[in-house]
């Protein structure tokens, strides 16, 4: 089986992150990753907070916390939020570790070598009132693009342009709000990014044949309009910070790597933290560094996706290392909320801690993953997350479970029926699962997610059909082994549902698993092949009825979120 590596794209510090942020990396992620594990491939899912640059000084001091102590609190705060969402990260770590220092170091002074790194004076915005340097993302104003009027002067968060500060119209700090700006001299490391463009360029040809339109296209755009150099480095107190051996006065001066050149190398950064917890076990070299024997891939929201694409992959190949890079790039579009942009910075939308007290976890992975922005944005309304809920949670998944399980055992004890021997229906049904069930896995494979999740839908509604077709209700009144042999399988397709669901919805699969008292019940996944049998739960196997898998959302629970949340009935 292969060795699979999967990163997504790291959560901001800031603040607990938004429904948007779930979708558009780290639950597709781990969809994927658990997807992969039950097929037995040998899976690495690394993730990490993103912990560096401007906003998280911002945040820090409004809450009045020293940046190291809030980076602390938010991180602990945010992976006890992703373990609530039964996010199965091998490792979730922090981009302010010792070990991503020294790797953004080690990566800086090859560059240097290799003659990719260049250190210039620079004219840069100085703040009268803050009587300090701004980096780019303490500078914000109107977009000259799209006419945003809080653009950033790294990037505009309503159309993705990159920008400098000069470029914004009616600048102002960050920090005061003051408009007293001027341009002052001062030096920086610039990534020559321009020197790698060809190579870039040849990677890009190589690799990017199977990636999603969405990322191939914005990669292909940021070299279609030529590589600029960039600046990696930053006036910043909170940072990676420049090695002094390499370069003695930008050290002096307090300099710190922008967050965007050491951010990526967390992925590295943050597996050799795993490695370093069992040196004797593990080794991170094998995952990164001349690792050909493994496949990566990355999911990201598209406003990622050109530092992941073209900036990330130039600063690994300007290394002269073999440092492995990505081989597919599943890039999400936006999830809006009723028409309007999701936000951390202005609390715009459902946040993921006030996801997890309204409802379990499942009823968000389901309908987040069923309704990803693949092809185009998508749009959050709570009429169309009530509607998914309660047609294929509730009535479609939870009622066939709660049906099945408690007219058998109130007809039949509480162990699985005989009955009779499958028949033509039984057939015609296990035909049918076993091709339902290859389309699933074929757009699992091809990391198609709303795909997958109609296919495993249609997987649900077959059962249904069938229960429909036979009545068992009826058929008990006239042939009590036939209504067994209707119940028999469909508590087989109970058990399939439980294997093949647990990507999406991981504490229900567990709980329908878990109704069953099957010993040896190892199967880490059901082929097509085996499905059409629907034997795994042989007659005599004790059960019991769990609790109801998914309460409806009713029409005062939509009320009471709308008024909570904002948004108007569509």
């Amino acid at each position: 089986m292969a060795r699979h590596l999967i990163t997504s794209a790291l959560p901001y510090i800031n603040g607990i992150k938004h429904l948007g942020n779930m979708v558009g990396s780290m639950l597709p992620a781990d969809v994927y990753s658990r997807y992969l594990r039950q097929r037995g491939h040998e899976v690495l899912y690394i993730c990490a907070t993103d912990e560096h640059g401007t906003p998280a000084e911002l945040a820090a001091k409004e809450a009045g916390q020293s940046v190291d102590a809030f980076c602390a609190e938010q991180h602990d705060k945010q992976k006890a939020i992703y373990e609530g969402f039964g996010l199965q990260f091998d490792y979730f770590g922090r981009s302010s570790s010792r070990e991503n220092v020294e790797l953004t170091q080690r990566f800086a002074r090859k560059l240097h070598e290799n003659g990719f790194i260049e250190e210039r004076a620079i004219r840069q915005v100085y703040s009268i009132a803050d009587e300090r340097f701004l980096p780019d993302r303490y500078i914000v104003g109107t977009c000259p693009h799209c006419g945003y009027d809080k653009a950033r002067g790294d990037q505009c968060e309503n159309c993705t342009r990159v920008l400098d500060p000069t470029d914004l119209i009616e600048a102002r700090s960050a920090i005061s709000g003051s408009g007293e700006l001027e341009v002052r001299e001062t030096k920086h490391l610039f990534l020559l990014q321009s020197k790698l463009q060809h190579e870039v360029e040849r990677w890009i040809d190589e690799s990017s044949a199977e990636w999603p339109t969405l990322a191939s296209s914005i990669a292909r755009k940021w070299l279609t309009e030529g590589l600029q150099d960039r600046a990696i480095t930053r006036d910043l107190d909170w940072g990676v910070p420049v090695p002094a051996d390499v370069w003695p006065e930008l050290a002096a001066d307090g300099k710190v790597f922008y967050v965007w050149f050491d951010a990526p190398i967390e992925y590295i950064g943050a597996t050799k933290e795993w490695s370093d917890q069992a040196p004797d076990e593990r080794d991170y070299t094998s995952w990164w560094y001349e690792a050909d024997d493994v496949r990566y891939t990355e999911f990201m929201a598209k406003d990622n996706v050109p530092f992941h694409s073209v900036m990330f992959p130039a600063t690994q190949i300007g290394t002269r290392e073999p440092w492995k890079k990505v081989d597919f790039l599943k890039a999400f579009n936006w999830l809006n909320y009723y028409g309007g942009k999701f936000s951390t910075s202005q609390r715009r939308g459902i946040f993921t801690d006030a996801a997890l007290e309204l409802l379990p976890a499942d009823y968000w992975r389901y309908f987040l993953i069923a309704n990803a922005p693949e092809s185009d944005d998508t749009s959050f309304t709570w009429e169309l997350f009530s509607s998914s809920v309660n047609k294929d949670l509730a009535d479609t998944l939870g009622n066939f479970v709660n049906r099945v399980l408690s007219f058998s055992r109130k007809r039949f004890g509480d162990e699985v029926p005989a009955g009779a021997e499958a028949g033509a229906a039984e057939q015609k049904l296990g035909e049918e699962i076993a091709g339902l069930l290859a389309e699933y896995e074929g757009h699992m494979e091809a990391l198609q997610f709303r795909k997958a999740a109609a296919s495993l839908r249609a997987l649900w509604s077959a059962g249904n059909s069938y229960l429909e077709e036979k009545a068992p209700w009826l058929e008990i009144k006239t042939d009590k082994d036939a209504a067994a042999l209707t119940l028999r399988t469909a508590m087989n397709l109970i058990h399939l549902y439980s294997v093949v669901s647990e990507p999406f919805i991981p504490a229900s699969a567990q709980a329908m698993r878990g109704a069953f008292s099957l010993e040896n019940d190892t199967a880490q996944w059901v082929s097509p092949q085996e499905a059409k049998a629907l034997a795994s739960v042989p007659a005599g196997t004790p059960f019991t009825v769990p609790p109801v898998l998914f309460a409806k959302i009713s029409e005062d629970d939509l009320e009471s979120y709308r008024e909570r949340f904002g948004g108007d009935e569509a």
